[in-house]
């Protein structure tokens, strides 16, 4: 149940509820009968709900990537990601929001299929956009350059990959999800390390740009 949620705004209605909406999602889709189910379940006014998300499915799914993306902001934030390494920030980010959408697959497997409808193109690219932009903010990146735009174009690009191999993973606990994101991570460091001999090392360590640049292109 969604506490005082007659007190809620819409605008903080939608990530609230949005979670349960997904769990219906997963059998009746991204509509207006999960919409209702999760109303009744949350303790929301079924007319109330509806208005919040009168447009319709992308609001459904725009508020729940938001809703991750806070629960994400919550569970990590720059002050505890602070004590890891670059890499391990943006593999610890990305793990989350798998864990997030755990046991909702179905939900995520119709919601990118809505997400890659022609009329939705441009929302479900500013959806990424930010959730990649919140994930490096949290991750400690003040760049403000055309590193900016690269680096949450890639990860936006780095997640969406994971994610399909995370929607068709049938093994225990997700491990080839795990391992493909491992990976990618294990050998770009690879791959620096060597190129670092070469070229007689780096002072200032690996680049974040090529690293996830070569994550998003990996070797086959």
């Amino acid at each position: 149940m969604i506490e005082n949620a007659s007190d809620l705004t819409l605008d903080e209605l939608r990530p609230a509820l949005a979670p349960a909406i997904a769990d219906n999602a997963v059998f009746d889709g991204w509509s207006d009968e999960a919409l209702t189910l999760a109303a009744e379940m949350e303790g929301v006014d079924p007319d109330v709900a509806r208005l919040a998300f009168e447009k319709g499915q992308m609001a459904m799914i725009e508020a729940w990537i938001e809703s991750i993306d806070r629960a994400m902001a919550q569970e990590w934030p720059p002050e505890r990601l602070a004590q890891l390494k670059i890499r391990e920030r943006i593999r610890t980010l990305i793990q989350y929001r798998l864990d997030a959408v755990g046991g909702r697959e179905e939900a995520l497997r119709r919601a990118l299929a809505i997400m890659a409808m022609p009329q939705n193109a441009a929302a479900a690219l500013r959806t990424g956009w930010h959730s990649a932009d919140v994930m490096w903010r949290l991750a400690g990146d003040t760049a403000t350059d055309y590193n900016h735009y690269t680096k949450r174009a890639i990860l936006a690009g780095i997640y969406g990959a994971t994610l399909a191999v995370f929607l068709d993973d049938q093994s225990e606990d997700k491990t080839e999800t795990r391992a493909f994101l491992d990976r990618r991570i294990d050998g770009v460091m690879k791959f620096e390390k060597a190129k670092a001999r070469l070229l007689g090392g780096e002072r200032e360590g690996f680049s974040v740009v090529r690293f996830l640049g070569r994550l998003r292109y990996p070797a086959t």
